[in-house]
């Protein structure tokens, strides 16, 4: 994410207020240092966040934020659409947002909510805190919420070199989004 960020956004030049859903550690120090960012975390259970949210009930005003992280929470959470739906109402009209998730090699993706025991979810959706497993219609399902998701292949057009330095998945796809429509 961070050779995305540096590569193909303006998230280390423009003045941006962010917003960082279940913020992984390893960013949080870095991107709170970045002069140009307004920089807000956001979870419903980690100590690590500044700001204790439901990621369904998004704390902030319509158009509160230039750009939103969201990493490995959507399949985690009980209804990923209006999660999204919360996401692109606080993204400013030309904010964007990545929002990266497992994504298994299945055509659909696959949820049952009958299945609430963990050793039943671990084997249905392979983690016993995981909710649904993401097929190939991710990008569409997540832009069902009014959010524009392009898949990017960044890692793909990256020197063998870089990939193999970084240690980075091939196979890895960026979920680009940006502010959509907010009737979806």
């Amino acid at each position: 994410m961070w050779l995305y960020l540096q590569q193909k956004t303006n998230f280390f030049t423009a003045p941006l207020r962010v917003l960082h859903v279940a913020p992984e550690a390893c960013f949080i120090d870095r991107f709170e240092k970045l002069p140009n960012i307004d920089y807000i975390t956001g979870d419903i259970e980690s100590p690590l966040a500044k700001v204790k949210m439901d990621i369904h009930q998004i704390p902030f005003e319509d158009a509160s934020f230039d750009v939103v992280f969201c990493n490995h929470v959507m399949e985690h959470v009980d209804n990923d659409i209006a999660a999204c739906k919360e996401i692109n109402r606080v993204l400013k009209p030309k904010g964007w947002g990545i929002i990266q998730s497992p994504v298994y090699n299945i055509p659909t993706t696959f949820e049952d909510p009958s299945i609430t025991a963990p050793a039943e979810r671990e084997k249905a959706f392979g983690q016993r805190d995981h909710v649904r497993k993401y097929g190939d219609d991710y990008a569409i399902r997540l832009s069902k919420s009014g959010l524009m998701v392009s898949e990017d292949r960044f890692v793909q057009e990256l020197p063998k070199e870089v990939v193999e330095k970084h240690a980075l998945p091939i196979t890895e796809i960026i979920y680009f989004c940006t502010k959509g429509s907010t009737t979806a």
